[in-house]
């Protein structure tokens, strides 16, 4: 579909594709009638937080979008990242470059608090600050070394903000105190997702299987906003049935 023209400062872009190893078919599956990708879109709308659109290299989720009264645009299936779909998406919906920050949202978070999208766009108001995310303290003990939950070793700067460090599927920072979940939603500056796509794989981003390493080996700055809670993501049946309990009518 032909998009209108963006008209806010912010673009959300949401990726979805149909090929997840461990859930085939994903952004479609249904829950409580209605497609996850179409809950996911409806939640960033909600936000209200700037123009939402779905990223896909899928006809079936583009069609799912739009017949919810979304915005989809088609992307290339080769796609290394979801950072890449992201950016190929804003060059098509926005070739005017009306939007100076991009919200990278993913597709499987169908429980997402809409304030979480306001939340990660926060930090950017800080002028060095490249790229924004989120995290939430650790509070069950099999995460702190569950290496599918994927820390946030940083540096405090304000009550609720940390200056990202690193981040790492290991147990980290070792001694006492916090241990912070990390939450894969980014906001950048349009400029920095333009660096960031053009830089290659970083060591410590193929070390760790993290593209977000990629910005800190670069020296972009990364803020994190401190969240009081961890939106499901989608990965396997268990969790379907999972998010298919909490949004049941």
């Amino acid at each position: 579909m032909i998009l209108e023209p963006v008209s806010q400062h912010n673009l959300i872009v949401i990726p979805a594709r149909m090929q997840a190893t461990r859930l085939p078919g994903k952004p479609l599956a249904d829950i409580a009638g209605t497609p996850m990708i179409v809950h996911v879109w409806r939640r960033a709308v909600a936000a209200n937080a700037g123009d939402v659109i779905v990223a896909t290299d899928s006809g079936e989720i583009a069609a799912a979008v739009t017949a919810a009264g979304g915005k989809a645009i088609m992307t290339c299936a080769d796609h290394a990242s979801g950072s890449d779909r992201v950016f190929e998406a804003v060059t098509k919906a926005d070739p005017e470059r009306r939007a100076g920050i991009i919200v990278n949202l993913q597709g499987d978070l169908p429980t997402l608090d809409p304030d979480l999208v306001t939340r990660c766009v926060a930090p950017l108001a800080t002028p060095d600050v490249d790229i924004a995310t989120l995290t939430a303290v650790i509070s069950e003990p099999e995460e702190r070394t569950n290496p599918n939950v994927v820390k946030v070793v940083g540096t405090p700067i304000a009550d609720d903000r940390l200056r990202a460090l690193y981040f790492t599927r290991a147990t980290a920072p070792s001694g006492d105190g916090p241990l912070y979940h990390h939450i894969g939603i980014y906001a950048y500056r349009r400029a920095s997702l333009e660096r960031f796509i053009s830089l290659p794989p970083s060591p410590l981003e193929q070390r760790e299987k993290l593209e977000q390493l990629r910005a800190l080996e670069a020296g972009m700055r990364i803020d994190v906003a401190i969240v009081d809670t961890v939106p499901l993501g989608v990965d396997t049946p268990a969790d379907l049935e999972r998010a298919r309990r909490l949004i049941a009518p």
